[in-house]
Formats: C-alpha cells, structure tokens, sequence
C-alpha cells in the first residue's frame, strides 16, 4: 500500500483518537453532529450513522467513539437517561465490509475489548482507562501498578499525581501534557482520548491492511 490509507472518524469531538491515527500513518477525515472547529483534519457535520451507512465503504478503515454518556458512573448517580448507539453503532460498521474500532468507556458493553490506560505510556500523566473493541487483533500493553496517587476531581496535579482530566477541571495547561494533546480546550480536554491510545491500535491496524494473511473479524 503506498498511499496512506484513509481512516473515517465517527463521533469525532476535537480529534484525540484522529491525531493518534495520523501519527500512526493515515490520513483521517472526522465525523461529528456538533461544530468541531479545533478539529485539526478534514471535518462534515453530520449525524455519524446516516455518514457511515451512506459513505462507510468509501475508506480504508473506520473508527468509533460513540457517546459515553449512558455508561458513565457519574450519569448513573445522577439517573440520567442517554441513548446507547454502541449496538446500532456496531452493525453499521460490520455491514460496511472495513475493519474497524469502537471505544468507550470502561462499563460499556463492547465485545472482548482491550483496556488502554496512560500509565502503558511513558509520556501521558493521566490513566483514564478506555476500552477498545476492535476487528482485527491487537495487543495491550501490560498495565504497570498504579503507584501514582490520581488527582482529586477538578484540581491541578500535584508533583507525583496523575491528573483526573474531567469536567471543570483546573489546569488546562497541565492537562494538555498529561494526555500528549496541545490543541484542545477544557471542554475538550474532558472528553478526549490521549492520541497515544489510538497510536497504538492504528500500528495494528496497519499491519492488518497491509498483511493479507491477517484475517479481519466480522
């Protein structure tokens, strides 16, 4: 392959997961129903299955991040009701034939995923587990002991804190170089992936492309 392959970005948000994929060696375009204007590749507006359906088969490969609301332990306190797309989000992506990924967070009910935190990472500063469910073969790095203390909610790091990047948190500075991203604003920060992440699964991913004899799941 001497091109490099084209990767669609669903739910895209300000682009954690496309930077990593393009680091990676793809070129990646960016899906999101919401205006993503730090988004920093090629970016539509649109609703991200109506995107796939018509126009999935189009690229190489597709990745997925869709909202995480319904799965989160702070929506459940609160009991607050949000749409679960992961299923319907999974079906679009088998029928259009390409390999592909879904991410989320951890409760969320992905298939034999693996589990991705900063602490496998030498320069992120954060753990922030995510899960990856993906159709094609990847490995997770081991997972080091977590010795680092995690921030309390909302505060900057102290010297030897790993910093919890969520909500109004302060230090927006800090959490930038905590999760390898220097684009992004709070609100951005808080909802992003460390590119890192998906520098790893896209590695794999063009390994998948590349080597016929890897067999891509359904």
């Amino acid at each position: 392959m001497t091109a490099r392959p084209l990767m669609l970005d669903l739910y895209c948000k300000a682009g954690g997961a496309a930077k990593g994929y393009h680091d990676a060696g793809f070129d990646v375009i960016g899906v999101d129903i919401e205006p993503q204007p730090h988004y920093p590749y090629a970016f539509y507006q649109a609703d991200a299955l109506d995107f796939v359906t018509r126009h999935g088969d189009e690229f190489d490969a597709i990745h997925s991040s869709p909202p995480c609301q319904a799965f989160t332990l702070a929506q459940r306190i609160q009991h607050r009701i949000h749409p679960d797309l992961i299923a319907p989000t999974r079906a679009a992506l088998i029928a259009t034939g390409k390999p592909w990924v879904i991410e989320n967070v951890e409760g969320a009910p992905l298939h034999n995923p693996i589990t991705l935190c900063g602490a496998m990472f030498p320069d992120l500063n954060v753990y922030r587990h995510r899960l990856f469910e993906t159709s094609f073969p990847v490995a997770a790095p081991p997972e080091p002991v977590h010795r680092e203390l995690l921030t309390k909610m909302g505060r900057p790091p102290r010297p030897g804190e790993r910093m919890h990047v969520v909500g109004n948190f302060s230090g927006v500075r800090q959490a930038r170089a905590a999760m390898g991203i220097d684009w992004m604003a709070r609100n951005e920060l808080s909802e992003a992936i460390p590119p890192a992440y998906t520098r790893l699964i896209g590695a794999a991913l063009l390994h998948a492309l590349t080597a016929p004899a890897y067999a891509l799941a359904a």
